[in-house]
């Protein structure tokens, strides 16, 4: 009697349950094989192992498919073996989001970083005066903004660059901070100055060159200081993460993540903004995540745009460089705004916040 389409599409649907609780089976068996591969020490991944073993199957195989076919179903099954022993470190990771669901919100003595509320993060590039850091603070103040950045230790590229005024522009921040009711965000770059840097910053800044300093992370981790931790030059997102996690896995969970572009071959701009990295950094981990959009692009006319971009994403916050005078400044002089510049850009950017929110 010939068979009913609907009874061969019956047994090809009692076939693929077979086929799934077999591979169900095979899975459990591979992870207790890594389990047991853990405890001795041994490499989960096999090639020869796997290689007799597509064989055993091929010199068995009298089917319809292609020996070609059959060797790329079996391979693909063994990958997705191979995957269940591996062990998945982001349950582990304290920065997950897998440990922690909800939003860790960052209190810079009440100024929240990731509770809903967009901030900006603006300030000079490099300290280099008294007056030069107040200008800039009192347009802040007139914006509503208290988180100031500025460089006080400014690791360069090149050894004979300007290297900053270290502990002297520490104090000339905090003597503005106090004055005008900032909160200070400032780059230390050795672990060494770690304590000193506790007397005059309200945020520790981790740059860019320094994420993987793990010297310099643990250090920071341990201490009761927010710590807000750049993207490295060519960093991945993983590496970036894990770069956190040295901070936090030594007591710290104030943390903000910061995209500051990364290293591309692309020259139109400083660096590349990946501004994808913000939404898989917020679903990857719980801690609230900055765009830099000084560093990222290096171009004043690509500094609005950009930050638009970072709030419609999804950003925390802006961080963006701001100098009175940009052509005379010591540090990055063409890619920071002056004060006029500065209020035309918040005006626009509140504008915009306002029409996304």
């Amino acid at each position: 009697m010939t068979k009913t389409l609907e009874q061969l599409r019956g047994q090809i649907d009692q076939l693929n349950l077979e086929i799934l609780e077999l591979l169900n089976k095979r899975g459990e068996i591979a992870k207790e094989i890594g389990e047991l591969k853990g405890t001795q020490g041994v490499k989960r991944f096999d090639p020869v192992r796997e290689r007799e073993s597509l064989n055993h199957i091929l010199a068995n195989h009298n089917g319809p498919f292609e020996a070609s076919t059959v060797q790329h179903i079996f391979k693909e099954i063994f990958k997705a073996s191979l995957e269940l022993q591996e062990d998945d470190h982001r349950k582990a990771l304290l920065v997950s989001r897998k440990k922690k669901s909800d939003d860790t919100v960052v209190d810079v003595n009440g100024t929240k970083v990731g509770d809903g509320n967009l901030q900006f993060v603006m300030g000079p590039c490099a300290v280099e005066s008294y007056e030069q850091v107040k200008q800039v603070g009192l347009a802040l103040k007139e914006q509503g903004i208290t988180l100031m950045r500025g460089g006080a230790f400014k690791p360069r590229t090149s050894p004979y660059d300007f290297q900053g005024l270290g502990v002297e522009g520490l104090q000339i921040l905090r003597k503005v901070g106090d004055e005008l009711g900032l909160q200070i965000i400032s780059e230390i770059v050795s672990p060494q100055d770690i304590e000193t840097a506790l007397e005059y910053v309200d945020v520790i800044q981790i740059g860019a060159r320094n994420m993987q300093n793990f010297e310099l992370l643990k250090a920071a981790g341990s201490v009761d200081k927010p710590v807000l931790l750049k993207r490295g030059l060519a960093a991945t997102i993983e590496e970036f993460i894990n770069a956190a996690e040295y901070i936090m896995s030594r007591g710290n969970g104030n943390i903000i993540l910061c995209e500051r572009g990364i290293r591309t071959y692309e020259r139109a701009t400083r660096n590349t903004l990946d501004i994808s990295a913000v939404p898989i950094l917020k679903q990857e981990t719980h801690l609230p995540v900055v765009v830099d959009v000084t560093h990222s692009t290096g171009r004043k006319d690509l500094l609005l745009p950009c930050a638009k971009a970072a709030i419609a994403i999804g950003a925390d916050a802006v961080m963006a460089e701001v100098h009175p005078d940009p052509a005379v400044a010591l540090s990055d002089s063409a890619q920071q705004m002056n004060i006029p510049e500065f209020h035309d850009f918040m005006a626009e950017l509140k504008g915009a916040a306002v029409k996304l929110s």
